[in-house]
């Protein structure tokens, strides 16, 4: 048998909503979110739209459909979109990008999940009539396969006056925005400020059980209501899901500080550790990477770890990630580092 784990370092959307944020979603005031009656729900949109400095927001039970909506949204069947080449919607949207909205993606190199304005305006189509458009420049913030990496905001405003002045909309992929926001100090607004859409997650170092919520112009929102109907989003009674969104928003943000922290503490015990090669200034914020130079592969690590009741997930033949979160302490991390030397010797 399997032991139980005690140490889960698999993602920060395994987390589990605290008993607090279990009352709130008990006693949540609710209606029908699909007729705009539930009032929790408009509290939420209006929040995030505040947050993150636009117009109008809409909740949605996913990032993934927060994406996909975007991408129906931005584009028309046959256009290009760029993003880096580890973006989520490339990896783990199971090709939503071409069934749901008939688009192509040109992918743009660059170290831990950034490109420079360079690369995205070599990638931008000339206008011939034999190419596809290039239509949305997308940027994910952090980068989930960049190890969490923070793009600088003058980075950010490069890419997207290129894109801008390109005729390209451009979108951010905001699945761990707050903790881009927590660790720089860059307020939410200003890292959504240069796109025509963005959106937040409730369900990764917040520890919501679900959601994300979407922003841009209310003509974008607009159009987003009708593609989230389409796909099958109405979620009628969602006040009881996003009274753990605002309480996530009002009790979440600024501890998030403790899971980098964590992710530092894991760092720093497992750098010097035989076969193991890890770039501590890297670890940015909570998502440590881990790449393995001795003779265990990452998917051995992977199961001697969680033979010893921790988990981590590889992500390549040499590679393990491991993500920090409000369900793991600093106890667990010393206990994660325990285990590591046990199975990396």
């Amino acid at each position: 048998m399997t032991p139980p784990i005690d140490v889960d370092l698999y993602s920060d959307t395994i987390t589990r909503p605290t008993p607090a944020m279990r009352r709130a979603m008990a006693e949540a005031e609710v209606g029908d979110e699909q007729l705009l009656e539930d009032p929790t729900v408009n509290a939420l949109q209006q929040r995030v739209a505040e947050l993150l400095g636009k117009e109008a927001a809409l909740f949605l039970p996913s990032g993934t459909m927060a994406n996909q909506v975007s991408i129906r949204v931005h584009t028309r069947p046959g256009d290009e979109l760029l993003a880096h080449r580890t973006a989520h919607p490339i990896h783990f949207e199971v090709g939503g990008i071409a069934a749901l909205a008939g688009v192509q993606v040109r992918p743009l190199d660059g170290p831990r999940g950034q490109y420079d304005a360079a690369t995205a305006e070599a990638a931008i189509r000339p206008g011939w009539r034999e190419m596809p458009r290039s239509r949305l420049l997308w940027v994910e913030q952090t980068s989930n396969l960049g190890g969490g990496s923070i793009w600088p905001l003058e980075r950010v405003r490069e890419v997207t006056d290129l894109a801008r002045r390109g005729g390209l909309a451009t979108h951010l992929d905001g699945a761990r925005l707050l903790n881009a926001v927590v660790a720089s100090g860059v307020a939410a607004r200003d890292w959504a400020a240069p796109f025509d859409s963005a959106w937040i997650d409730f369900s990764k170092g917040l520890g919501a059980p679900i959601g994300s919520c979407l922003a841009g112009s209310a003509a974008f929102i607009d159009e987003a209501w009708r593609l989230k109907q389409q796909m099958g989003g109405a979620m009628r009674q969602a006040g009881i899901i996003a009274a753990a969104a605002l309480y996530a928003l009002d009790h979440h943000v600024d501890r998030l500080a403790d899971d980098h922290a964590n992710a530092r503490r894991l760092a720093n015990g497992l750098a010097d550790l035989p076969g193991v090669r890890l770039e501590l200034d890297h670890v940015e914020t909570n998502i440590v990477l881990i790449e393995l130079i001795g003779s265990l592969d990452a998917a051995t690590a992977m199961d001697e770890l969680r033979r010893r009741g921790v988990r981590m997930v590889d992500l390549g033949p040499r590679t393990l990630r491991a993500v920090t979160h409000l369900d793991v302490d600093a106890a667990g991390i010393d206990r994660a580092i325990d285990v590591a030397r046990q199975v990396f010797v």
